[in-house]
């Protein structure tokens, strides 16, 4: 289906970023063989494709804010509308040449998340979603979630906490007890993908805990869009506020929050 004016704005700035980020994945993919590592590099080619985003956003909507992982809250004119953008969502993929990346911009309207945009430059697949309007694979197919209502049938996704990131023996009983349950468990690396897989009906299931807003904001209105059910580790709809989610279709909800559950409850 056509894109709106407003996915139109988010969709140049994603590409014009995006073609930055792929010739400096090039650039990452030479600099391996350095002693010193890409990892600079990288954090450069982070606030480049930051920068594009910005003020491709601010020139096509000057008033919005913006809530971004490098410049932080950026208050505008408009208060009821605000940018929640991550220029790169998979960093560490980035820096060691893996091509599971993305760029994620999402637009809340008064408190509200009304629009998503989740782009892989490397693999060209830009997920598009709009409050209302359904979600969408390179404007052209339809994003649906996962029809299985069978736990034991599902591949699900989720985050490992890396290094300085919390709750490390938590996630090892969640995903033992999530283990015993599905078919088969994977980490991309990047919870905006993740997020977009489980919209284009590729996982199942999607779960996290302590993202921040940026890395899921876009994602969760592509769920949602796909005929998803999104919502926090309680069951409730406060993910931007403590990060963490769980997304899946309305059926596997109902299975799959309770083993989650099950590995608070005996956490030490």
């Amino acid at each position: 289906m056509p894109a709106s004016a407003l996915m139109n704005v988010m969709m140049t700035a994603a590409r014009k970023a995006g073609r930055s980020l792929s010739r400096d994945f090039g650039e990452v993919e030479q600099l391996q063989v350095s002693v010193k590592g890409p990892a600079n590099f990288v954090s450069a080619a982070d606030h480049r494709a930051e920068d594009i985003i910005y003020k491709e956003l601010l020139k096509a909507r000057p008033g919005y804010g913006f809530l971004m992982e490098e410049r932080g809250l950026v208050e505008g004119v408009d208060k009821t509308h605000r940018w929640i953008v991550d220029p790169l969502d998979g960093t560490t993929n980035f820096l060691h040449s893996i091509p599971l990346f993305t760029i994620s911009i999402a637009l809340e309207r008064e408190g509200q998340l009304v629009a998503g945009l989740i782009y892989n430059p490397i693999s060209d697949e830009l997920y598009t979603a709009e409050k209302g309007k359904g979600a969408f694979l390179n404007d052209r197919r339809r994003l649906r979630v996962a029809a299985r209502r069978n736990l034991n049938d599902t591949v699900v996704a989720t985050g490992i906490p890396h290094r300085g990131r919390p709750g490390h023996k938590l996630f090892r009983r969640e995903l033992t007890a999530t283990m015993e349950h599905v078919a088969g468990v994977r980490r991309t690396g990047s919870a905006a993908l993740d997020l977009a897989w489980t919209a284009a009906g590729r996982f199942d299931a999607f779960w996290e805990r302590n993202l921040k807003p940026w890395d899921m904001a876009a994602g969760i209105v592509m769920v949602r869009e796909a005929g998803g059910l999104v919502s926090d580790l309680s069951g409730a709809d406060q993910m931007l506020e403590n990060g963490h989610i769980l997304a899946t279709n309305g059926t596997l909800a109902k299975e799959l929050l309770p083993v989650i559950q099950s590995a608070q409850d005996t956490a030490v």
